[in-house]
């Protein structure tokens, strides 16, 4: 391919995402996701009004865990809501609450090292499962094998072709974004200026001879004249770059082990107590971000109010690397926020494979059987959702029975019409149960900032925040309870809209999900207050029924 060839690729990606930048802008307020639709005309879960009417009442401290990939416990909206273990004693070395953590006091790292080190990058599960088979059948033939190694071997040249194809997918667009990135570099140097300093005057007063500059400046200068930020589109095509390179270096690349950070034996699944107390990590952003839907701190007039009220504590429990989670830190992530006594768990993460879900299934029944209540986000594929294509998930490998105290949410947008479901949600009448706002979601990330995510992980925090707020002010709720209260306070939304993942095609909302409809902080605590008074009623019939006994 010539230089000029590639550079006109190059070009089109850049004005590809130069467009998307732009008509992801919406008008909606930053805080769209915590209003009410009747009252201030944006589907958000109506957290504001919950909360005003809530004013007064007594209200119990309540723990969330964020599962994820490590939170900022020291961002300027988080810093007074994270979670403190009062038994350990920070920073001695020692054990001092006898859990097998040691110095764990606001939670605990399972993918870092006893020697401080972190993961970061990490295999895609493919990846993993194809290197479990490659030691076994690289440079065998089919023949000769019995019936079960056959499937396993197909399994194997499965994998490789799908490595194989996305490495040649991925390594012409890295390189491209490089090419975008130079150029852009290239003009910066020559202004002399920084990303945030520059304008469109600037970009439409500078000049070059090299041609492949002048066509990477044309489109930057269309974006910048039509209203868009220079210092937003680099910073996108930052992300877009880091993106495509750490896939191809890390995500897809077999020869990448990042697991000898950790020093455990990863494929000992009874092995619980690894890791270190670095609850942060290198790269927090996902799970700051998801930490202030939930629980960013109200009143201080910054930043932004998290859905769960002025009572949640945030638990960081780190175990989700640039790349997929394994099920043993899954396992064992579930188990530490339940021992350490959370009682809700928020998981905005999943995958296409789990070799270990057993292991997943049983952490799952844990938390059921100690009354904490799991929020997992449905995904970003924009597809059906079904229990071979989207792990964890609230089914028990061969068995039909599901998680009591599980909730499964997709993504909605701020557009109450055609577009209200978020284009990328997958979806489910039977294993999706609701959906909260998960596009365009303005939150905390690392250094005190503050950013907007698109995803079904920001719809998860939305449930976790209601749940924790029902769980706050409602202590004697139990969590499957609090799960049907959710669920049976959706507002249903009798709308058709565009079908998530498909072009062209409509579908009707109520389609989408069990429920149908939206979670909404404000209707759940009102049908919390009918429970309340529902069971206080029994208990009081069953206690004079004793007393008449």
């Amino acid at each position: 391919m010539n230089r000029m060839r590639s550079v006109f690729l190059a070009v089109s990606l850049l004005a590809t995402l130069c467009l998307t930048a732009q008509t992801a802008v919406t008008e909606a307020p930053d805080n769209w996701w915590d209003l009410d639709r009747t009252d201030d005309n944006f589907p958000g879960v109506s957290a504001d009004k919950a909360i005003a009417y809530l004013t007064g009442k007594k209200a119990e401290p309540v723990v969330v865990a964020v599962i994820d990939s490590g939170v900022d416990i020291e961002h300027e909206d988080l810093a007074d809501v994270i979670w403190t273990n009062e038994d350990e004693i920070p920073g001695n070395g020692i054990d001092d609450d006898k859990n097998g953590y040691v110095d764990d006091v606001h939670g605990w790292n399972f993918i870092g090292g006893a020697d401080g080190q972190n993961v970061n990058y990490e295999n895609l599960e493919v990846v993993r499962l194809y290197n479990q088979l490659k030691a076994k059948y690289n440079n065998r033939n089919r023949e000769g094998l019995s019936k079960k190694e056959r499937a396993e071997y197909d399994r194997y040249l499965a994998y490789k072709e799908e490595i194989e194809a996305k490495q040649k997918e991925l390594g012409p667009t890295a390189q491209q974004y490089g090419m975008i990135k130079a150029a852009v570099d290239t003009m910066l140097q020559e202004m002399g200026k920084s990303a945030d300093e520059v304008t469109a005057e600037d970009i439409a007063s500078f000049k070059s001879d090299d041609p492949g500059i002048l066509m990477v400046k044309n489109v930057v200068a269309s974006a910048t004249a039509g209203g868009g930020s220079f210092a937003e589109l680099y910073e996108q095509l930052e992300g877009a770059m880091d993106y495509f390179d750490s896939q191809l270096k890390y995500n897809y690349n077999p020869d990448y082990d990042a697991r000898s950070i950790v020093g455990d034996d990863p494929n000992n699944l009874s092995e619980r107590y690894y890791g270190n107390n670095d609850v942060e990590g290198p790269d927090a952003a996902h799970g700051t971000h998801v930490s202030g839907i939930i629980a960013g701190e109200r009143g201080n007039d910054i930043g932004v109010n998290g859905v769960g009220g002025s009572n949640v504590r945030i638990m960081s429990v780190r175990t989700v690397p640039n790349g997929d989670e394994r099920d043993k830190d899954v396992a064992n992530a579930i188990r530490y926020a339940v021992d350490n006594g959370a009682k809700v768990i928020n998981m905005s993460f999943g995958k296409g494979q789990s070799p270990a879900k057993k292991e997943v299934d049983a952490a799952m029944k844990y938390a059921e059987k100690h009354d904490v209540l799991i929020v997992h986000a449905a995904g970003n594929d924009g597809k059906l959702l079904d229990l071979t294509n989207n792990f964890p998930n609230d089914t028990y490998q061969g068995k039909k029975r599901t998680g009591k105290t599980w909730i499964e949410v997709g993504a909605a947008s701020s557009n109450y019409g055609p577009a209200l479901a978020a284009p990328f949600s997958n979806y489910n009448k039977k294993y999706v149960d609701v959906f909260a706002p998960g596009e365009q979601i303005y939150s905390t990330i690392p250094d005190d900032k503050y950013a907007k995510f698109d995803g079904t992980s920001m719809a998860a925090p939305m449930v976790a925040g209601i749940a924790a707020l029902l769980r706050s002010y409602f202590p004697d709720l139990k969590a499957a309870q609090v799960k049907e209260i959710i669920e049976e306070s959706a507002l249903p939304v009798n709308l058709d809209v565009n079908k998530p993942g498909a072009e062209g095609e409509t579908v009707n909302f109520s389609e989408l999900s069990a429920t149908g409809g939206l979670a909404n902080a404000y209707t759940a605590v009102k049908l919390a207050e009918r429970t309340k008074g529902k069971n206080k009623r029994l208990r009081d019939e069953r206690d004079e029924s004793l007393r008449q006994f």
